[in-house]
């Protein structure tokens, strides 16, 4: 299957990351290229790239469609967690912009044996990084009900989230629960008739949980923020794209924290913590996709950017 992926807030972003043309640039979720392809475009042969993800497919596909640019491009097969040190042992010691572009790419979605997607029978699989060994099939088969509930309800944010995970339980002792079609069917029993005719679709929560559980997304993008604006050179941004209320609220508070990083009470008439601003947050708000770009691509409805500028 070709890799098809529409990148979202494309020109926001670039316009945002203020593209010097020799200087260096990292992508962390490399994907397939597409912010990556525009960045190298506006480099100069001095200029460089770097570009990481986890998924064996984008490594290839990017690979295939930075080629043009040769010896600017540097790919690299991990996670993002680990920028800051890959980038390092390449012996730079500091980069004048970051794009991240949390979430699953459409490639993602749209391959059905990746198990992401429940508009499709498949293997429960939603494995970012298809070296690890633990799958969806794992946590739904082995969680007790307690840890399903609580991961449905925290990071689904599913009114549900009870009832879902009772029923996963209940079908499970039956016999395991091993596709996405035999987990759809079992939350739709757990949801109301009335409620799923409504709402979107009813496992969309419960699927954004247990992806988000077993990449531990929230961890590494709250683990990694504060290691990328070090890795900033000053005057170097951050631009950070999120698709829902979690990630966005991370991206948010840590981006707040590095400007205002002081800790004395409110009523100290001057800082004695001596901890200094880091850079400035640019987005006040964050940047939300044109109503053109929702209506072309559907997907990008729920993103917002963010950006942190180093001081």
């Amino acid at each position: 299957m070709e890799f098809v992926h529409t990148s979202v807030l494309l020109k926001e972003t670039i316009d945002n990351l203020n593209i010097k043309p020799d200087g260096i640039y990292a992508d962390g979720t490399l994907g397939g290229a597409g912010h990556a392809g525009v960045i190298c475009s506006r480099l100069s042969d001095q200029g460089r790239l770097i570009g990481i993800d986890q998924d064996e497919a984008a490594i290839a596909i990017s690979t295939e469609r930075l080629a043009p640019y040769g010896r600017r491009v540097t790919i690299i097969h991990d996670n993002y967690s680990n920028m800051k040190y890959r980038i390092q042992e390449l012996g730079i010691s500091g980069v004048d912009g970051i794009v991240l572009d949390l979430g699953v790419s459409s490639y993602q979605l749209d391959t059905a044996d990746r198990g992401f997607t429940y508009r499709e029978c498949a293997p429960l699989d939603m494995r970012m990084d298809q070296r690890q060994g633990k799958t969806a099939k794992d946590i739904v088969n082995g969680y007790s009900e307690t840890e399903l509930f609580h991961i449905i309800r925290d990071y689904g944010e599913d009114k549900f989230a009870k009832n879902i995970a009772r029923h996963i339980v209940q079908a499970r002792a039956v016999k395991p629960i091993q596709t996405t079609e035999e987990l759809n069917a079992v939350i739709r029993g757990a949801i109301p008739a009335k409620v799923r005719m409504n709402g979107g679709h009813p496992s969309k929560r419960t699927y954004q949980a247990i992806r988000i559980e077993l990449n531990h997304e929230l961890e590494v993008l709250n683990d990694s923020l504060d290691d990328m604006i070090d890795l900033l050179n000053p005057g170097g941004r951050l631009c950070v794209i999120t698709f829902h209320s979690l990630e966005d609220r991370i991206v948010k508070t840590i981006f707040r924290r590095n400007e205002n990083p002081c800790t004395c009470p409110p009523d100290f008439p001057v800082c004695t913590c001596g901890k200094v601003p880091r850079g400035k947050v640019i987005t006040r708000r964050p940047i939300l996709p044109q109503k053109e770009e929702q209506e072309e691509n559907p997907r990008s409805k729920s993103s917002k950017l963010r950006v942190f500028e180093k001081a």
